[in-house]
């Protein structure tokens, strides 16, 4: 499974950023077995840190709180893509953003997607 993250870039505090991460390659789509997808996020100097995940298991949201109320995940089952709606940006969400999928055990990630919040 490949993943590709997309739709960083700069942004005014106050905005908002829409990212995306397609997969291919051994994906079977959303509908196979139980499967989590999740985003991440690493600032300079700093660990990664989930962001926003979802299980398949149990249907269950998790949201950071630090993002909670401003990100959204999503899935598109039909576009083979996943996604993150953030809004109300702050600098601090300044950060490399990666995407994961989940399933059987196995971890895929994306190749990170840079976005970057002016003051």
């Amino acid at each position: 499974v490949q993943l590709q993250a997309s739709g960083g870039g700069l942004v005014q505090a106050g905005g908002s950023r829409n990212l995306s991460c397609t997969f291919s390659g051994s994906f079977n789509g959303f509908t196979s077995f139980f499967y989590g997808i999740g985003w991440y996020r690493q600032a300079p100097g700093k660990h990664r840190e989930g962001v926003s995940c979802f299980s398949s298991a149990d249907l269950s949201t998790y949201y950071s709180d630090s993002v909670k109320g401003r990100f959204t995940i999503s899935r598109d089952a039909a576009k083979n893509t996943m996604y993150l709606q953030m809004s109300s940006l702050k600098p601090e969400d300044t950060a490399v953003y990666y995407c994961k999928f989940s399933q059987r055990g196995v971890d895929y990630w994306g190749q990170g997607t840079q976005v970057t919040v002016s003051s």
